[in-house]
């Protein structure tokens, strides 16, 4: 969800601070804890209290702040405002915080009423400190006690010799931008040497070894284009494989499909080019001939092509065919399996796939029509009792596959379910049987992307708290 639809509006921004006037308005323990913060960036403080707690005076005495004023009032705020590029209101009244945010607001001074959003123009996320790297989280002011605690979650999983590496790059970076101008190259170059070896000896001080792993890159940087092939799951972006997770991060441009969600686009390295080439029925972005070109072109220019697919690309995701043709197009390419649409859906719906006392199969049938509108599907196998069928793209044509079942031997209350947009917050389950499931679906107004689910797994069916259920 962005910042708009959220409704929010804090854009974050880092700001340099070196050298910088900040007026802190307030002395006490609140002031001094958004001090400590303003001297660790090196900005110049001037404080306006008319009592200063132990550790502000101490920075008055030491000369590292300058006390310029006993009384927040206008005149002084008048007087002090002006060229401060930032403005704490961090007393222990609220209403002198909102006068001199009022103030500063004036002036269009950034100004920051402590534990006050509303007056406030920029607030103070939780940070996390690596040498140059900082980490910041922000919860809008909505819930600060939850961006300390991602804080600190993010805290442990941060490695300490994460400042050493930023020092290493940042000294090697004239080194690396002098011997390739193409800053495509110079991403690829930066790329190898965090995912390798580089990163560990840079991380541990060891900036010999660095240097000879980087110089090996520079020597040989790898220019070549490749396809990554990625199953991005059912839509819940949680159920993304770590794998494929790191491989949004490092693509250079992304061919995606129709049923990936906003949510999991976002995922996605920022400055990648995005290319919708999504399907909907009987209505195609691209044709897959189109597709397939667009790939081999993008990765025969040197590209990092990933291929982003909705479930599993080897299950009714046409992978199969894109692969035959990177093949004869003699391009590299990677396979990432997805949790697939049967295996997501209809765990989050809380059915199992087989069951020991009812299905010790299960069939995956596409119920996408031909184009003169009929099915070509293995009934009689689909008839088989002992199994569970799943079906692909199959509320188009409910009413046949249902009619073909019958006509196959299954009873009428042999029970069926639907999963609507499986995984995803909105998803939603109807159960019925081969008797009245079509006029169900169509009654409830279902539609795609939907998963038809046959067989008496059905009524093994545990309700699961995720799932919405009908």
């Amino acid at each position: 969800m962005t910042s708009t639809e959220n409704g929010t509006g804090w854009f974050p921004v880092s700001l340099r601070l070196k050298g910088a006037r900040v007026l802190l308005v307030g002395g006490g323990e609140i002031a001094a804890n958004k001090g400590r913060l303003l001297l660790d960036h090196g900005a110049r403080i001037e404080i306006l209290a008319d009592r200063l707690g132990p550790v502000v005076r101490g920075w008055v005495e030491s000369g590292q702040a300058l006390h310029v004023g006993d009384h927040a009032n206008a005149e002084n705020l008048q007087a002090l405002l002006p060229g401060s590029r930032l403005v704490y209101a961090a007393t222990d009244d609220r209403a002198v915080n909102r006068q001199v945010a009022a103030m500063a607001d004036r002036f269009n001074i950034p100004v920051c009423a402590v534990d006050d959003p509303e007056p406030s123009s920029f607030i103070t996320p939780a940070q996390i400190r690596r040498g140059v790297v900082r980490v910041a989280i922000s919860t809008g002011g909505a819930a600060p006690v939850l961006a300390r605690r991602l804080r600190e979650r993010i805290e442990a999983q941060l490695p300490l010799g994460t400042a050493a590496l930023a020092d290493y790059m940042q000294t090697r970076r004239v080194r690396v931008s002098g011997r390739y101008p193409d800053v495509r190259i110079r991403k690829r170059i930066w790329e190898d040497f965090l995912d390798g070896p580089g990163a560990e000896a840079a991380s541990a001080g060891e900036d010999n070894r660095a240097d000879t792993i980087l110089e090996a890159l520079l020597a040989n940087p790898v220019r070549t284009g490749e396809v990554w092939l990625v199953g991005a799951g059912p839509g819940d972006p949680d159920l993304l494989t770590l794998k494929a997770l790191h491989l949004m991060q490092n693509a250079d441009s992304v061919l995606y499909d129709n049923l990936l969600s906003p949510d999991l686009l976002e995922l996605v390295r920022r400055d990648a080019e995005m290319v919708f080439v999504g399907k909907q029925r009987d209505r195609h972005a691209l044709p897959q001939e189109e597709i397939n070109q667009e790939m081999i072109r993008r990765a025969s220019a040197g590209e990092r092509v990933l291929r982003l697919k909705g479930g599993d690309p080897f299950i009714f995701g046409r992978g199969g065919e894109e692969i035959e043709a990177l093949v004869g197009a003699s391009v590299p390419f990677r396979l990432v399996p997805g949790i697939s649409a049967a295996n997501g859906c209809a765990a989050y719906s809380g059915i199992p796939l087989t069951h020991r006392d009812c299905a010790q199969a299960c069939l995956f049938v596409t119920g996408h029509a031909r184009a003169d509108g009929r099915l070509d599907l293995p009934w009689k196998d689909m008839a088989d009792r002992r199994q569970t069928v799943v079906i692909y793209m199959g509320i188009s044509t409910l009413e046949q596959l249902v009619t073909g079942l019958k006509e196959q031997g299954l009873p009428s209350d042999w029970p069926v379910a639907i999963v609507e947009r499986g995984t995803q917050p909105a998803q939603r389950v109807l159960t019925g049987t081969l008797d009245d499931i079509a006029a169900r679906t169509r009654d409830e107004g279902v539609k795609s992307p939907a998963l038809v689910i046959i067989g008496q797994v059905v009524r093994h069916r545990v309700i699961s708290p995720v799932a919405l259920t009908n």
